[in-house]
Order: structure tokens, then C-alpha cells, then sequence
């Protein structure tokens, strides 16, 4: 029997006047990073944005926190952040500001 999948959610912010070129980067995403995220057991990945205040909210699908968090040790995805710190508020090591969100309700 598979193990259930953790539902993870959170909130980053996007620049404001960045919108489109969020959407552009994001049309073009890396394969090396799509694959390096499915490898590491991440599916069901969307990243909405509400436009009045430039805030994400992302969800993800993963099968274990431990490969999730290995994924920010990897190169591409290093690559990555760096690409977009320009466009969205970031940490000293470019990694997006993200505050996760606690789940309170699922209807399966």
C-alpha cells in the first residue's frame, strides 16, 4: 500500500510590476529543475498568485520532509533561486521568503 502523500502550503512574495515575468519564468522552467523536483517525491506543485498584492500561495504534494528539504541542497535549485531573486523577496542565501501555512481543512 503507497503511504499518503504530505500536502505542504505556504506563501512567498512576488515583487510588485512582476507578474508577467514571474509567469514567463515559470512557463519556462527548467526541465533539470522540474525533473530534480519530481526525483526528490514532489507532484501536484501549483503556485497561484492574487494580483492586488503581488502575494503566492504554493502548494506541493511530497512523500517525505527529508527529501523535500534535501532538494534546496542541490545545485539547479540554487541556480534557481538565484534567477529569480530579483523578482520576488528572497533570504541572504536567495532562497524565496516563504512563511508554510498549517492545514485545517481537507475534503478528499
Amino acid at each position: 500500500m503507497a503511504s499518503e502523500k504530505i500536502r505542504k502550503a505556504s506563501i512567498m512574495q512576488l515583487r510588485p510590476g512582476f507578474a508577467q515575468e514571474y509567469q514567463r519564468r515559470h512557463d519556462e522552467i527548467w526541465p533539470e529543475l522540474a525533473a530534480t523536483l519530481r526525483q526528490h517525491g514532489a507532484s501536484n506543485y501549483s503556485i497561484f498568485l492574487e494580483k492586488k498584492t503581488s502575494q503566492l500561495f504554493a502548494y506541493v504534494e511530497i512523500e517525505s520532509e527529508f527529501q523535500w528539504q534535501q532538494i534546496a541542497k542541490t545545485q539547479v535549485c540554487k541556480e534557481w533561486w538565484h534567477y529569480m531573486q530579483d523578482i520576488m523577496e528572497t533570504n541572504p542565501d536567495t532562497s524565496p521568503c516563504s512563511i508554510e501555512l498549517s492545514s485545517v481543512f481537507y475534503l478528499a
